[in-house]
């Protein structure tokens, strides 16, 4: 699940930067970019794959 939120915001990001845009000063290619490491920091980490802990 992670891996694809880091995914779309990776594809957001590079259509920032292609266009050349921002929204604000808030959200930018980079911070964008930012983001998508950290979800998949979390996805490499074991965090939303659905491989927890089992209870018996």
């Amino acid at each position: 699940m992670f891996a694809t939120i880091a995914a779309v915001l990776f594809g957001l990001a590079l259509l920032l930067e292609l266009l050349g845009e921002s929204v604000q000063d808030l959200v930018t290619p980079r911070s964008l970019a930012l983001a998508g490491l950290l979800f998949l920091a979390l996805h490499m980490a074991g965090y939303g794959t659905g491989w927890g802990r089992r209870r018996r």
